[in-house]
């Protein structure tokens, strides 16, 4: 079933930081819908733990922190951008604290401030070691309170709705071509199955990473690549998708595969130890512990490949035990349910999937290449983060890009009052049916994990990736057959998506003949700034 077109001036897919602070920044001055496939709470941006990075304490300097971002980012971030967020940094954390998010502070009442990995100076903000659900909380109560935003929660967002893929604007130009626009959005409600047809002018992508691509991850049930596959349906560019963070510390446990340990630990004073005690770090790094992400996570894959170990350790015992639990209250007392006391036994960790550092290609204000699409977040690559993401800039940008988006939009919607849009076509099932039985589905969206965990994680190498690429394109051909054979449901909307990153990933992994960053294969081991210090970029064939 499917139901008549909406109109509204804005549609936002996605409730995280950078969703949320859009839709604010508008809702005055238009009318915003805001889609997300669960409740507003369910992001990323509500498990982050660490905090929000900012140039705020009197020892720091924009300039050091634009350096530190330079260097985990391995020479593929744009200087501009990373200049740009951060000298805004300051800006965003006011804007967050008017809108009630309440971080921790000093008795002077100053901000408290944090280090984490690749950080010369305490620039980390935080809420304890909840900061994303304390932003989260804050903003999801602004947005409910405001008239002018129309929430839909339990909407799964299928495809774009294109000028040119439209049924009444079949053969205006190609997907992505400059005739090309966006004109909406079609929506799967899922409590009760109806396809809604949703319009606007403007529509803003902020529905984070793909984290669920791999079997071990920090990330949400939630997080499996929708923007990203949609606006390449759709012809937007897609950067960077090879450089795939991996944190070094998901707590190792039988039930917790996805529960992190924040990188805030060893800020202050973690040590990582193999299982016979061994503080490794120190040989593979300058900073030890505090080394960056990509390289805390390689080493940590190497010490297990080569001891056989299952997992590694996180030291904490050596701190005061009243600290760890005023500090650190959510991570102590999962650790406590599961029986681990971080104060008195180090933490078995590993790493795991946890940042998407590509993502659709835009320009410093958010917009892409398909007219009247914008992409912020983590499901954008802006040239901050380049090959590798410094922790704790994720929040940042997000917030920075929300704002600098809002008014790429006023611009857009005052270019659009006068001529009037096409008519948006209504969604069209066709003869599909319900699936027989799901036991495929499932097998599908396991192999895809499999394959992603096994041949294209932490170390990589030409023959898994080809092997990755050949049963992915035989998966991407079975899945696309039951999106047009059944009648859609959140699964089947998922695994087409989840599909179709897995192979943007591995395509541009396949591409990157050198070791960078987060992307680092046995096949060229060093970096080579002369051929490749530049994105990856990778779009739609008009034939797909």
């Amino acid at each position: 079933m499917t139901t008549a077109s909406e109109r509204y001036d804005v549609i936002v897919i996605g409730s995280g930081i950078a969703g949320l602070t859009f839709a604010l920044e508008l809702a005055d001055s238009a009318r915003v819908a805001v889609l997300t496939k669960r409740t507003l709470a369910d992001t990323n941006t509500a498990l982050a733990q660490g905090g929000f990075s900012a140039v705020v304490g009197d020892d720091d300097q924009f300039d050091l922190h634009v350096q530190d971002t330079l260097v985990a980012g391995a020479g593929v971030c744009r200087e501009d951008v990373v200049r740009m967020v951060v000298e805004s940094g300051p800006e965003a954390v006011r804007r967050l604290v008017e809108r009630g998010v309440k971080l921790d502070r000093n008795p002077d009442g100053s901000l408290q401030l944090t280090r984490e990995g690749g950080h010369s100076r305490r620039r980390v903000t935080h809420a304890r070691d909840a900061t994303g659900c304390a932003i989260q909380d804050a903003l999801t109560l602004r947005v409910q309170e405001h008239a002018q935003i129309e929430v839909f929660e339990h909407h799964h967002a299928v495809d774009l709705i294109t000028r040119a893929r439209s049924a009444k604007g079949r053969g205006i130009g190609l997907p992505g071509s400059r005739e090309d626009r966006v004109l909406g959005v079609y929506a799967l409600d899922t409590t009760t199955q109806t396809v809604r047809a949703l319009a606007a002018p403007v529509v803003c992508l902020a529905t984070g990473g793909a984290g669920r691509a791999y079997v071990y991850t920090s990330n949400p049930k939630v997080a499996t690549g929708d923007g990203v596959a949609m606006a390449y349906r759709a012809g937007a560019r897609i950067a960077n998708m090879e450089f795939f963070q991996f944190h070094p510390t998901l707590l190792f446990h039988p039930t917790e595969n996805s529960f992190l340990i924040s990188e805030a630990l060893r800020g202050e004073g973690g040590i990582l130890r193999t299982a016979d005690g061994e503080a490794f770090m120190a040989r593979y790094h300058p900073l030890k512990d505090l080394a960056p992400r990509d390289i805390v996570a390689r080493a940590i894959d190497r010490e297990l490949k080569t001891r056989g170990d299952e997992s590694v350790f996180l030291d904490m015992t050596h701190l005061p035990a009243a600290f760890l639990e005023s500090h650190f209250p959510t991570i102590h007392a999962r650790c406590m349910s599961v029986g681990i006391d971080m104060r008195t036994h180090p933490i078995p960790v590993v790493p795991g999937a946890h940042y998407m550092c590509g993502g659709v290609q835009v320009d410093m204000d958010g917009r892409c290449n398909l007219h009247g699409l914008l992409a912020i977040g983590e499901v954008s690559c802006t040239g901050l983060h380049g090959a590798n993401r410094l922790a704790s800039n994720s929040l940042l940008e997000g917030a920075v890009y929300a704002v600098r988006a809002a008014q790429a939009a006023r611009t857009l919607l005052k270019e659009t009052a006068s001529p009037p849009l096409l008519d948006v076509p209504s969604w069209d099932a066709g003869d599909a049916r319900s699936p027989d039985e799901h036991v495929v589905m499932n097998h599908c969206w396991d192999e895809i994990r499999s394959l992603m965990s096994n041949y294209v994680g932490i170390v990589r190498s030409n023959l898994r990736l080809r092997r990755a690429e050949r049963r992915l394109e035989l998966l991407y051909g079975e899945v696309r057959e039951d999106y047009w054979r059944f009648l859609l449901s959140a699964d089947l909307i998922e695994l087409r998506n989840l599909c179709t990153v897995a192979l943007l990933i591995v395509r541009s992994s396949m591409i990157r003949q050198e070791s960078r960053g987060l992307h680092y294969s046995i096949d060229y081991p060093e970096t080579d700034d002369l051929n490749w210090r530049h994105e990856t970029v990778l779009r739609r064939p008009a034939y797909e």
